[in-house]
């Protein structure tokens, strides 16, 4: 190779380096610091409630009590049956959604366009809207149950645990069928309609269509959207913290509540380690599908 042409591919290197450093600087400031930050925080005896003179190296000790904590493990399991069920419907009837909107029919841009308000509406906003829909006093819920006939009075539901966690899930549901349907319409729309056209042709059921022609030519789609709910889910703080602020007596309360509110508390050593442990959970569901994702690529 001569001396000009490899300069020539050192300068379009050095071009492309120079591209990419605005990003990367801008994921290091808003990812990697504070992740390192939060990672030594997680080692010291960081609560501000003492003062910043009692700041201290302590090792392990904050990851120590966090398996002693019955908190911590109440809020993880609820986490849990959160993201089970709340993913799990919200896939489904997302699913549903898509395959519908996928049809042809009058007006179909209108409720295409109708069908996203919950998931543009801010997380704050949702938690506030339910939580008045629910109401005990006033809530439109409450309203047309009665006039049904379903209830004989007014029912307290974000005041009793085990309907108030219901009623939690109810909202994020509502709130992420439209993320599903999206990324599952988007999908649809790449199948060629030869492909269907084939599959009847060689005496397919719509349902046999489903199974073997429209789900796995849309799986990367569905394994991404999950992927990304699952961690969305998991995270969300505004929705509930609106809604009932964990309560009553912590039955809402998620492992994400649970570090915003000993945050809140001053005690940063403990939340930046509940932080950590919620981030490495989260990961085990990242990497798989990075990992597999790009041994597809590469072959």
């Amino acid at each position: 190779m001569s001396g000009n042409r490899r300069r020539w591919i050192e300068k379009k290197a050095l071009w492309g380096y120079l591209l990419v450093a605005p990003a990367f600087l801008s994921v290091c400031l808003v990812v990697f610091i504070p992740a390192a930050k939060a990672l030594i925080m997680s080692l010291q005896s960081y609560d501000l409630r003492y003062g910043p003179e009692s700041i201290a190296f302590i090792g392990m000790k904050n990851f120590g009590q966090i398996f002693r904590d019955e908190l911590f493990w109440s809020s993880f399991l609820r986490t849990l049956l959160m993201v089970v069920v709340c993913v799990s419907l919200q896939f489904i009837l997302g699913f549903a959604l898509a395959l519908l909107l996928n049809r042809g029919f009058y007006g179909r841009g209108v409720v295409r366009a109708v069908s996203m308000i919950p998931w543009v509406v801010p997380g704050v906003l949702v938690g506030l809207i339910w939580r008045w829909m629910f109401d005990g006093n006033y809530g439109v819920i409450n309203d047309i149950l009665v006039k049904m006939g379903i209830l004989d009075s007014y029912y307290g539901f974000l005041a009793q645990p085990v309907s108030a966690l219901w009623s939690v899930f109810v909202t994020y549901i509502w709130q992420g069928i439209p993320f599903f349907m999206l990324m599952i319409l988007a999908g649809l729309q790449g199948i060629p309609w030869d492909v269907y056209e084939a599959a009847t042709i060689d005496g397919a059921t719509g349902w046999q269509r489903l199974i073997y022609v429209t789900i796995p030519s849309i799986k990367n789609s569905i394994s991404v959207s999950v992927m990304l709910r699952i961690i969305w889910v998991a995270n969300s703080v505004d929705v509930i913290f609106n809604m009932t602020e964990g309560g009553p007596a912590n039955a809402t309360q998620t492992l994400a509540v649970y570090i915003y509110q000993k945050a809140k508390s001053m005690n940063l050593g403990y939340s930046s380690a509940l932080a950590l442990l919620l981030m490495a959970a989260l990961m085990c569901v990242a990497v798989p599908y990075m990992v597999r994702t790009f041994r597809s690529e590469t072959g």
